[in-house]
């Protein structure tokens, strides 16, 4: 198990003093943005390929689907894939989740957001009137 958290790529945000470090594995941000994309009023869900759709079917939740990210020492950009809700403004919710997945990332980690790039996979019908 140790072997395998050392196997993941990870970004060292904090070391003082030699009493310790902290890193965040790019997972992590990953579902970061992943929660607060689907926050955004008009989202629907996160698209991922057919094996993240198999394994949500099956009741397991995988936080960083549709999302992937490349975390660097100097910033993180974040490739974000959304299913969208009909009736809402493309652009305004693509705005809105850039924002918010920003806001999220750089709080939470204190990581600078270099860009936050989204594809609309689909948009879900099933409310349109």
């Amino acid at each position: 198990m140790v072997a395998e958290i050392e196997n993941r790529s990870t970004h060292k945000v904090y070391e003082k003093d030699k009493l310790g470090e902290v890193q965040i594995a790019d997972e992590v941000v990953a579902i970061i943005a992943g929660l607060a994309a689907t926050e955004v009023e008009g989202v629907d869900s996160m698209a991922g390929n057919i094996t993240n759709e198999l394994v949500g079917k099956l009741g397991m939740k995988n936080l960083s689907k549709g999302v992937k990210v490349d975390v660097t020492e100097e910033h993180v950009s974040v490739d974000l894939s959304l299913n969208l809700k009909y009736g809402y403004n493309i652009p305004d919710v693509g705005e809105k989740v850039q924002d918010r997945v920003k806001s999220a990332i750089e709080n939470m980690t204190g990581l600078s957001v270099l860009d936050v790039n989204i594809k609309i996979a689909s948009v879900n019908m099933e409310n349109a009137n």
